[in-house]
């Protein structure tokens, strides 16, 4: 289950600060609306296990754009919908 932290949470479970979590959203390394969300202009969530595997993966990028495919694939609104009734 993915799941998206805040960036107190996101510095406790990865282990880096806050700045570098800021560093990597502006410089373009995580992708918005992947890597992490905006809530509104003072509230930015990160999603975890996408980030986990950017940091295990960032000398192989074909690798991480195979999980961002799988997380893309299994969010709700990309499930086909059942026959209708």
């Amino acid at each position: 289950m993915l799941l998206f932290i805040s960036k107190r949470q996101a510095t406790e479970c990865l282990n880096l600060s806050s700045s570098t979590l800021k560093k990597y959203r502006l410089n373009g390394e995580w992708i918005e609306g992947i890597h992490w969300v905006r809530i509104n202009s003072r509230c930015v969530r990160y999603n975890l296990e996408l980030i986990k595997d950017w940091l295990h993966n960032k000398n192989d990028p074909a690798a991480h754009l195979r999980a961002i495919e799988l997380y893309q694939t299994g969010l709700l609104s990309n499930q086909k919908k059942g026959p209708k009734k």
